[in-house]
């Protein structure tokens, strides 16, 4: 049974920074230049080694988890990023100058954190747990969840260790092609799984694996994000080690073939997004999230652009990418008419006139002004706006979501100019989106009889809690992408150094309760892997902006405009 390899074997992976450019080149900087980046500090040896192996040599296993012992992690400062990406030496939003905690220890701790929670699979490692929090019950915390895997897998790719990655890629896929069914009802060939777990049998001394295409899961629904997930981090591997070999295997192109089918297929829909049940994604159980959710379509979105990248252009992969393209000039569209609300946006759904019939009508989706909750007046601010969370005839959800916005900025659905102001209404909102624990999931909560009827009295979604309105230390990593590639890595620092005071302190918990996110979560897990992914993430990303690559996506060739600060960077 073989180690993952030591941390000697990578030195020389996290890269230096550049010298700072003048005043005049950081006002128009241009992304692309981190996200064009090669990733060039990677050990070519290994990752050849990996790639000549078959897809059948990576066999479906899993065996017990290593503990590797403490390692020595080299960090750097993250000052030098206000000098490359920040036009003003001075934040606008009065980032603290002190550190409470030292970041080399911190970021030692979780790296520590983050090997202990890898699940090996006979000698390899091929994910990570979702968290090692033995005190309660395990439910399905002891499985490796696709959405949960990904900021580890970032973590990894950006630390130069590729392999886990790949061996999770392989396994996934391979499982994709699995017979799912749930009750006497078959579930399309494409669907991913949410998550799949280790069984050994100690008679055999035999492992296989265990996957859940949500048969298991609460409320049974299958998880959507999951193959978008795939299909954003195969991209991610591929921008990392300058390898496509792996994306253009011919399991890989039909594994992406298969995802996009089910998301591109014909049926009753009027509208370019996809259609969902509650609990299909992150927020997995009943949240009110049904219908055309902002989080799905963000992802939705991405993966149709990073697809874009990894077809192969033959006769099957070119019949998908023509369907792509048409689908993504009308995802856009609609998405940036109809989910976005800022100031005068508002104003208009507040003077709609309804029951308007004929293709000119204003208020396309009959939304009743009289249904406008009274709080998204005072949390909408003059400068600033963001993607509702849903849109669907006669119903529009005001509630703001982190990783639905997040996404939107990093897969450019949201234009330059929508980006800049999903980051203002952050800065303008603090106390509320981040309070004393990043990020809230969700704002604001549901309450009283509201939550009563939208959640069916879910005990566990409480006012502030979980996924109503709980702050979720994951959501850092979106967080930092989200600011550093809108040139306002301040933001992304500031949070971070919030976070860094709690999160090794309280154990590295899932999410925290309370509108200001001050407690501990009242169900929550401690050593959250995603929690500690997170955090590892976020920080690199800052320590090193050309990391943003993995991430982040360029604005379409034809618009291409210069990234602008807002007015909230004036001084």
């Amino acid at each position: 049974m073989s180690s993952i390899p030591k941390e000697g074997s990578h030195k020389g992976s996290l890269k230096s920074s550049e010298a700072p450019a003048s005043v005049a080149e950081k006002e128009e900087f241009h992304f692309s230049k981190a996200i064009d980046r090669p990733r060039a500090a990677l050990n070519i040896d290994r990752q050849r080694s990996c790639d000549e192996r078959s897809l059948s040599e990576l066999s479906v296993g899993f065996s017990p988890r290593h503990l590797i012992s403490k390692i020595d992690i080299t960090s750097r400062l993250a000052e030098h990023v206000d000098h490359i990406h920040s036009p003003l030496s001075k934040s606008g939003i009065n980032t603290p100058r002190s550190v409470p905690w030292d970041s080399h220890s911190l970021t030692s701790e979780a790296w520590e954190a983050l090997r202990r929670s890898l699940v090996y699979f006979r000698g390899q490692p091929v994910g990570t747990i979702a968290a090692l929090d033995n005190s309660d019950e395990q439910l399905n915390y002891d499985q490796v969840f696709v959405r949960d895997f990904v900021p580890s897998a970032l973590a990894f790719l950006m630390h130069g260790e590729p392999d886990i990655v790949k061996n999770f890629i392989l396994k996934t896929l391979r499982l994709q092609s699995w017979e799912k069914k749930i009750d006497r009802f078959h579930l399309a060939e494409g669907v991913m799984p949410a998550s799949f777990k280790v069984f050994h049998d100690p008679v055999r001394n035999h492992e296989t694996l265990i996957a859940d295409f949500g048969e298991s899961a609460i409320g049974r629904v299958a998880p959507v994000d999951s193959g978008f997930w795939w299909i954003i981090l195969l991209r991610a591997y591929t921008k990392s080690t300058g390898d496509s070999s792996l994306a253009e295997q011919p399991e890989c192109q039909k594994g992406m073939r298969l995802i996009l089918s089910l998301c591109l297929s014909e049926g009753f829909d009027t509208f370019p997004t996809l259609l969902c049940a509650d609990g299909c994604c992150m927020i997995d159980r009943r949240m009110g999230v049904y219908g055309y959710p902002i989080e799905i379509q963000a992802l939705f979105f991405m993966a149709l652009r990073c697809a874009l990248q990894l077809l192969k252009p033959d006769a099957e992969g070119k019949e998908f990418m023509e369907r792509i393209v048409k689908r993504l000039h009308a995802l856009s569209y609609h998405m940036r008419s109809h989910f976005w609300l800022d100031l005068k946006q508002l104003n208009d759904v507040y003077r709609y006139k309804t029951e308007e019939y004929s293709h000119t009508a204003v208020n396309k989706f009959n939304v009743i002004p009289e249904s406008l909750p009274d709080w998204v007046f005072d949390f909408m601010p003059h400068l600033g706006g963001y993607f509702v969370g849903n849109v669907s005839p006669a119903r529009m959800d005001f509630r703001w979501f982190c990783l639905g916005n997040c996404v939107a900025i990093l897969s450019c659905m949201a234009t330059p100019e929508q980006s800049t102001a999903i980051m203002d209404l952050i800065e303008s909102r603090w106390e509320e989106l981040i309070g004393e624990m990043p990020v809230k999931v969700c704002y604001p909560a549901l309450d009283n009889h509201e939550w009563m009827i939208i959640t069916g009295c879910d005990p566990k979604n409480t006012r502030w809690s979980y996924h109503n309105g709980g702050s979720w230390p994951v959501l850092l990593w979106l967080l930092s992408a989200a600011s550093i590639k809108t040139g306002r890595p301040q933001i992304a620092r500031r949070a971070l150094q919030i976070a860094e005071n709690k999160l090794l302190k309280d154990n590295w918990p899932e999410y925290y309760d309370g509108k200001w996110g001050r407690y501990v979560g009242k169900q929550a897990r401690k050593f959250q892997t995603w929690s500690i992914a997170g955090y590892l993430a976020a920080r690199m990303m800052l320590d090193d902006p050309s990391h943003l690559g993995l991430v982040a996506l360029e604005e379409d060739k034809q618009l291409k405009p210069l990234l602008k600060r807002s007015n909230s960077w004036t001084l």
